[in-house]
């Protein structure tokens, strides 16, 4: 069993952090990895991506979006509550080192595993410039975290509620207008990934992106994870989850994503009727 030590709302009944007690994980995780997790015996597994990590602690970092049956499950559990399984680190990590100017892009609740990239950009003596963005002020979250680990920050919502209104694909192109990065990094939703793919590919600029494709095992035994890279089938569990993203088909990607919406909707909504017959169980 994992401990969870900490629990933080970040956003009310939307958007949860998480620190877990997981020393092994935490020993051998690098920035761009994963974790698997299970919360009870009866939990299907699913896969986040480190947000942090702290060795000497033990502790690993996640944020979590309530957004179907398993997420809105965690977001009930507190600090002293155990999840049951906790695997990891998974994925290959995002390579790193100085390429000069590099700019990272975290969307929504991509902010979070930008974070360990930029970070780790940073000390290898790159200029990093990091975006963040989100639908609303309320969304937004680790901006100071973000301003620690980065050269410079820049802030967008796209209703204009903080900051500036616009999307993160327009600070980056003021960006690149300004001087041409020598990479981007980008993670979140993947339409806001593959605008920003569309919009480098304009200036030539490499551009690598963390795909979140439906996954069940993460070893590269289920094939469930197979995303179309450079015309040949890839694996997001052991190949990724880093990819090129001007050679990922993001159409294909998208379809695939979408392929059990309707029994995922069905999952949460007998998952919710449970909870209220029974007074908001775990």
């Amino acid at each position: 069993m994992y401990k969870v030590l900490k629990k933080t709302e970040l956003a009310p009944s939307i958007l949860d952090l998480y620190v877990i007690e997981a020393p092994k994980v935490a020993a051998k995780a690098r920035a761009g990895q994963f974790i698997i997790l299970r919360i009870d015996g009866q939990g299907e597994r699913i896969p986040l991506t480190i947000a942090d990590f702290d060795r000497e602690k033990g502790t690993v970092t996640l944020v979590a979006q309530r957004a179907g049956k398993t997420t809105t499950q965690m977001g009930k559990l507190r600090a002293g509550d155990s999840i049951a399984d906790f695997v990891g680190p998974l994925g290959e990590p995002t390579h790193i080192e100085n390429y000069g100017r590099v700019v990272t892009v975290g969307g929504g609740v991509g902010v979070a595993p930008t974070h360990p990239i930029a970070r780790a950009l940073k000390e290898a003596g790159n200029e990093v410039i990091s975006i963040i963005g989100a639908r609303t002020r309320d969304l937004l979250f680790w901006e100071e975290e973000m301003r620690k680990v980065c050269t410079r920050l820049l802030v967008t919502t796209d209703d204009g509620s903080y900051v500036r209104k616009g999307f993160v694909t327009d600070v980056l192109k003021e960006v690149m207008d300004e001087k041409k990065p020598d990479l981007v990094v980008a993670i979140g939703p993947q339409p806001m990934m593959r605008a920003v793919c569309n919009l480098t590919r304009e200036y030539g600029v490499k551009t690598i992106v963390s795909l979140n494709s439906i996954m069940v095992d993460g070893t590269g035994m289920c094939g469930c994870c197979r995303v179309t890279v450079g015309g040949k089938t890839r694996f997001v569990c052991v190949d990724g989850p880093d990819f090129d993203g001007h050679e990922v088909d993001f159409a294909e990607l998208a379809r695939r994503s979408a392929l059990y919406r309707e029994q995922e909707k069905d999952s949460l909504d007998r998952y919710t009727q449970r909870c209220q017959c029974h007074g908001g169980e775990h």
